[in-house]
């Protein structure tokens, strides 16, 4: 083993398989360890949970030739036992690629610190897919009373980042699935989180997204025709409504008899409207009738 001082903790990312070596920086003591890759295993509730396996044989053709160049972080559960914090994907390539050891940083964590460092290690990666992140983000803020304001400033993110980030849980599934595998991107599942109150437009909208491959400003602005359309359809109804009168129902056979007229109907149409008809028989009802509403005998 060899001591090297002053080179930074940035040069981990150059250690190849095989070495053990301490790098002392100014910050931090970091020691690489080669652990046995049956020893080492992926936490059953950490934050990644998708993992391509077109781009896992892509990294275990890497590593085949020029070796795991950043160590994977672990913690350890027991005597000669560890469970991944970050760098399941390296850990997983490296069995594709046949290893035996891969080269990893132990850490002495708790079970919130757990989570914490291996939400931050994956993000600053980009390794985790929104989903991900809002499940991670979920986690810390219901199981460890994390409040979004201390989750924000643990990950460096700004407050509004986080809490949309986390509402992607409020999305039905199906839409939950296509942001996870990378179909849908996040600002499009913003865009359907804003038609939540409506999920038959909600629905409509996600059709559309997938089938005329819409972007984010696309289905934004068809967010916005949605609403508008909603508040006109409903302020039409209102108007209507407004418009329909509770008529008093009049006696017509007393009024045909104080008229003179064999029949009078009234009816109320179903837009509100009401109709009184007068039937008359002969010139001389017609000219009552006429003289009765001021016209000329």
């Amino acid at each position: 083993m060899s001591k090297l001082k002053g080179l930074g903790t940035n040069f981990e990312s150059l250690v190849p398989v095989g070495v053990d070596v301490q790098i002392v920086s100014t910050a931090n003591e970091h020691k690489i360890h080669q652990l046995s890759l049956d020893v080492v295993k992926p936490k059953s509730d950490q934050p990644r949970k998708y993992f391509s396996e077109i781009e896992l044989e892509k990294l275990a053709q890497s590593i085949k030739k020029q070796g795991i160049l950043q160590p994977i972080v672990v913690a350890e559960t027991e005597q000669n036992s560890y469970t991944i914090i970050a760098g399941e994907r390296r850990w997983r390539a490296a069995g594709l690629a046949g290893l035996s050891k891969v080269p990893a940083i132990i850490k002495k964590v708790n079970e919130l610190e757990h989570l914490q460092y291996a939400v931050l290690e994956n993000v600053q990666r980009q390794d985790l897919n929104p989903m991900e992140i809002a499940l991670s983000i979920n986690r810390l803020h219901n199981e460890y009373q994390q409040s979004y304001e201390e989750i924000a400033s643990s990950l460096g993110k700004a407050y509004t980042t986080i809490v949309n980030t986390s509402r992607l849980l409020n999305l039905p599934e199906v839409m939950q699935e296509s942001i996870a595998n990378g179909t849908l991107s996040e600002g499009h599942g913003r865009a359907l989180l804003a038609l939540a109150k409506s999920p038959s437009l909600q629905k409509k909208l996600y059709a559309q997204i997938l089938q005329k491959s819409l972007t984010v400003r696309q289905a934004e602005s068809l967010v916005s025709e949605y609403k508008n359309a909603e508040t006109n359809g409903k302020g039409v109804a209102q108007t209507n409504k407004a418009k329909v009168v509770k008529y008093i129902q009049p006696d017509t056979k007393k009024l045909a008899k104080q008229l003179g007229l064999k029949k009078v109907e009234f009816k109320v149409a179903k837009n509100g409207q009401a109709k009184l008809t007068l039937t008359i028989d002969d010139n001389s009802q017609l000219k009552k009738i006429n003289k009765l509403f001021g016209g000329d005998s």
